[in-house]
């Protein structure tokens, strides 16, 4: 396998987990701005880039049939329709099956847990916030694992059929009051000292529920990494979230 984006924090990491792992073998680690050529043969690539380079990245990997394990954000309803596209007219994986791409916001188990059990706890709440908490070298905000648990829990409100979050804000010049995602309010911090953490809080008159997640160490994402490699194989075409290869969708 291969690893595109393997000189950042994510990738080095990603990099010395696929060696330690049995029947893994990495053949090739690529910058940023690497040519990336055959991809040295590999059946599959994990893609750690940046939002502006990563659906090129996905591109180059499909067209040359090799499955691929995206970690990077910015992959919005847009970029994933054009994804769709591609692969419906891709030519076979080197592996002999349809190719396969999982674009995972997050790959730490237990925040994939964490956004699994908020969406389940949503349609019980009249009110949820999300707030997610970065360190400062991240780029994007809010977070993909924020974006993504807000499309989650704003489906499971509409199908229980309820309406929009109680907030009588009339007046907020500097947007105190955070994004909205599907309706829901994410708010953002980024501050020296974290490395990925996210809360949702849901309310009702007289309780509050608070679900939270923290990482505070890459290692903490390796393992669900090497799940998705192992798997990504066995899903020809396009899958969002690794809840999907973990049976929690």
């Amino acid at each position: 396998m291969a690893v595109i984006g393997a000189g950042g924090r994510m990738g080095s990491e990603v990099v010395r987990a696929v060696e330690a792992a049995p029947g893994l073998s990495l053949v090739g680690a690529y910058g940023s701005g690497d040519e990336l050529g055959d991809l040295g043969g590999a059946d599959v690539a994990v893609e750690l880039t940046v939002p502006g380079a990563s659906p090129g990245n996905v591109a180059h990997c499909v067209e040359r049939g090799v499955h691929v394990v995206v970690g990077t954000t910015g992959w919005d309803e847009a970029r994933l329709e054009a994804l769709r596209a591609q692969l419906d007219d891709a030519p076979p994986a080197r592996s002999g099956a349809g190719v396969g791409v999982l674009v995972a916001p997050n790959f730490a188990v237990g925040a994939i847990l964490m956004m699994s059990f908020a969406a389940q706890a949503a349609r019980f709440f009249e009110s949820v916030e999300i707030v997610e908490l970065h360190h400062p070298a991240k780029v994007d905000a809010p977070s993909g694992t924020a974006a993504r648990t807000a499309v989650m829990i704003g489906a499971a409100r509409d199908a229980a059929g309820l309406g929009a979050v109680p907030d009588a804000t009339t007046h907020d010049p500097d947007g105190a009051r955070g994004a909205r995602v599907d309706g829901i309010p994410v708010h953002s911090v980024r501050l020296r000292g974290l490395v990925a953490h996210q809360e949702v809080l849901l309310g009702n008159v007289g309780e509050t529920l608070t679900i939270r997640h923290d990482s505070f160490d890459r290692a903490s994402f390796m393992p669900g990494v090497i799940a998705a490699v192992r798997a990504v194989g066995d899903h020809p075409g396009l899958t969002v979230g690794l809840e999907h290869y973990l049976g929690l969708a």
